[in-house]
């Protein structure tokens, strides 16, 4: 972090006054919850000078109760910088062309994953914070993709790598850095300290002041902050400032769950993480541009839920629980699980929603299946995507010792069969996993290789050493457009499905993120759910049948309105209210709506 002040600015005395009173007294009052030992006038003068610099000063009223932050033209791709190579241009400048040429008439909006300078975790240990990856590019790429999407970053606050200036500054002893990062002792009791890895928690190292033992949750290259010194929150507010000056609208709180440590604790979901989520909701709110935050936190349901707090901090949550239960049962041809815990999950409140993916850059998480599957299906999930060139990542627990943590396998691949083995239904079992997700409340988000159905790279994993390498395939961008180009190729044949079903989506009102949703009975072959337009014009039954066999549902049990036309955009048929049973074939989906928005 190369841009870094060793003594960070303050507001004159009083300054702060020209700040509207609501702001002010927010945070303070969280300021106050986090540190209440240190002068909370003074801590309030640096949030405010941090995140508001050179004069410049805020809205005067909160967005908070606003719902026009999104709408159900909204979606993401979430792709890395170099997922596309030609050894003559820079990586984001093909990404441009790609998201330019193929997407921009479908997505919405882009998560290009950490593209700053790094040392390891592909991109998630930063040593530079203030920098673009030359690798990748410059600032001026990621400006220009952001001027035509609305541009999602990471902000990687719970660590950094083990060779960043900050860490630097840090062995060296030199005020405020040595206090910037979270020291424990071999001797403290971590037994109950939650872990998402398996390697030793702690890794001593050599410093001005003698050795220390620093605190890393997720490998030794990557160490923790100490949230406990406010000058890292507020080092971090200067970092949030800088990068919505380049465009960023979206801000991902990576690993924020793991934020705030204390020694004797779990030191994962802590209050004072909580209130930190609750101060960067209160910021964003009265940014002068929209600013979403979405949290990252792979745990099991409930405690994913708690990152809404009361509508004062995640804008948005990542639909965590959605791709394991999604596999679950595609691979076993049955919707108990998925319509159970669809059927208890809260709508989001306004200002406040979903989001819904079915495969990530890491994996298919297993803890967030935690309490909806038992241990029996989570293995047998585990063992079939095993049988389609899948791994699993482990994790280390106090009481039961290593544990499965996620499934890393490119989901075309976990889709080729069910529990009893490949099929010819690949295509449209992976088409149906997608249509699903599209379709539920909140905000769709498609990784750049299921949009293109790309393979598991087992020589990603060889090369590497890395399981989670087996679905970062790098393109090389001349070969893709040539299969894209290719009709016949599955890529192409994939690819044109999803951005035709996106673009029909985008134009349907019942699929705004925040639109009415009730989840239908219509037995474990089929999943269905109905949603209603905020304005109640529009209904749409999403049916899908999760099966390999064809199915029959009575057109009766959808309790279609009679007088009105209903017809399903995805085949075109015309539904009567009162007629036939509605067949689906294997993984066939309908969207079934009395208001065809097609223009």
């Amino acid at each position: 972090m190369e841009n870094f002040t060793a003594t960070p600015p303050t507001l004159s005395a009083g300054s702060s006054k020209q700040f509207p009173k609501r702001l002010r007294d927010g945070l303070l009052q969280l300021l106050g919850s986090i540190y209440p030992e240190y002068d909370q006038q003074a801590l309030l003068d640096q949030a405010l000078q941090a995140f508001w610099p050179d004069g410049n000063l805020p809205r005067q009223r909160s967005r908070m109760a606003a719902n026009t932050l999104w709408s159900e033209q909204d979606s993401y791709v979430i792709t890395y910088g170099n997922t596309f190579t030609d050894g003559e241009h820079k990586p984001l400048d093909l990404l441009y062309d790609f998201l330019e040429s193929r997407l921009k008439d479908s997505i919405s909006g882009v998560h290009i994953l950490p593209y700053f300078p790094f040392t390891s975790d592909d991109g998630f240990a930063i040593t530079d914070y203030y920098s673009v990856n030359s690798v990748l590019g410059a600032w001026e790429d990621i400006e220009r993709i952001s001027q035509n999407f609305r541009f999602m970053s990471d902000l990687v606050i719970n660590h950094c790598s083990s060779q960043s200036g900050l860490f630097h500054e840090y062995l060296l002893g030199h005020e405020p850095y040595d206090k910037f990062f979270f020291e424990a002792s071999p001797e403290d009791d971590l037994s109950t300290v939650t872990r998402p890895r398996a390697h030793p928690l702690l890794r001593e190292v050599e410093t001005a002041n003698g050795p220390k033992h620093v605190w890393c949750t997720f490998s030794h290259d990557q160490v923790d902050f100490d949230f406990r010194n406010p000058q890292v929150l507020f080092e971090f507010l200067r970092v949030l400032r800088f990068h919505i000056s380049k465009g960023v609208k979206t801000l991902r709180l990576d690993a924020i769950a793991y934020l705030w440590k204390e020694v004797g604790t779990s030191s994962i979901h802590l209050h004072q993480t909580h209130e930190v989520v609750r101060l960067m909701r209160l910021l964003a709110d009265y940014n002068e541009n929209s600013l979403i935050l979405i949290t990252e936190t792979n745990v099991p349901n409930f405690e994913n839920l708690s990152y809404f707090g009361n509508r004062n901090e995640a804008h948005v949550v990542y639909n965590f629980s959605l791709p394991p239960l999604l596999l679950h049962a595609l691979l076993n041809g049955t919707s108990r699980h998925l319509s159970a815990w669809q059927m208890t999950m809260p709508p989001a409140q306004m200002g406040c929603t979903y989001f819904n993916f079915t495969a990530s850059h890491d994996g298919i998480g297993v803890r967030p299946a935690e309490g909806l599957l038992d241990d029996a299906e989570i293995d047998s999930v585990i063992k079939t995507v095993e049988g389609f060139g899948g791994l699993v990542s482990m994790r280390q627990t106090a009481d039961r010792g290593p544990r499965p943590y996620e499934i890393n396998i490119a989901l075309f691949d976990a889709l080729k069969g069910t529990v009893k083995g490949e099929d010819q239904w690949n295509v449209e079992r992976f088409l149906c996993s997608q249509t699903i997700a599209m379709g539920l409340e909140g905000i769709p988000g498609f990784y750049i290789h299921s949009l293109l159905a790309t393979s598991n790279d087992h020589e990603g994993v060889e090369k590497t050493g890395v399981n989670r390498a087996i679905n970062r395939h790098r393109w090389h961008y001349p070969d893709l457009l040539e299969e894209l180009e290719d009709t016949s190729s599955i890529h192409a044949r994939v690819f044109d499905a999803m951005n035709g079903l996106i673009r029909q989506r985008s134009k349907q009102p019942a699929f705004h993120p925040n639109a009415t949703q009730f989840t239908l009975q219509l037995g474990e072959s089929v999943f269905g759910f109905w949603r209603q337009s905020l304005d109640r014009s529009q209904s749409m039954f999403a049916i899908h049948n999760v099966t390999d066999e064809t199915v029959s549902i009575p057109a009766m049990s959808l309790n279609l309105i009679g007088g009105e036309e209903w017809s399903d955009l995805l085949s075109g048929d015309t539904i009567e209210a009162y007629g036939d049973a509605i067949e689906l074939a294997p993984y066939q989906c309908r969207w079934i709506t009395n208001r065809s928005m097609k223009h």
